[in-house]
């Protein structure tokens, strides 16, 4: 993250609802979504309810996303998804997501349960 502006920094230092444009494995179109993110000590995390979900099949076959700030401050940020499939790693990531997030949801969810089935990704910026 060092090399984007000390303003989009601060705006991701906290949890935040972002739009996310990702290439449809399909049609090659993008794809635009609303969604949380959460930036636990400098590690952006994006994760879904359990379940499958098209923006996260979209990034299994094209991880390459636009990252929107749409907040007090705005910008579209290029930026690589790395999905999160290890089982320790993603109990590890979702145990912070649970314990730091401003989000009533994120801090009541059933850990084991994402654990099982949600999406997971990490973002980094190019």
């Amino acid at each position: 993250m060092e090399n984007l502006d000390d303003s989009v920094r601060d705006a991701l230092e906290v949890d935040m609802v972002v739009d996310i444009t990702t290439n449809g494995r399909k049609t090659g179109q993008g794809r635009r979504i609303e969604i949380w993110a959460h930036n636990l000590n400098g590690q952006v995390i994006i994760t879904g309810s359990p379940g499958r979900r098209g923006w996260y099949a979209n990034l299994a076959a094209s991880p390459e996303l636009t990252f929107h700030l749409k907040g007090d401050v705005k910008a579209d940020l290029k930026a690589i998804a790395r999905l999160v499939t290890d089982e320790a790693e993603r109990r590890s990531i979702l145990d912070k997501v649970k314990c730091m997030s401003a989000f009533e949801q994120r801090r009541n969810m059933d850990v084991e349960e994402y654990v099982r089935g949600s999406c997971l990704l990490e973002v980094s910026f190019k």
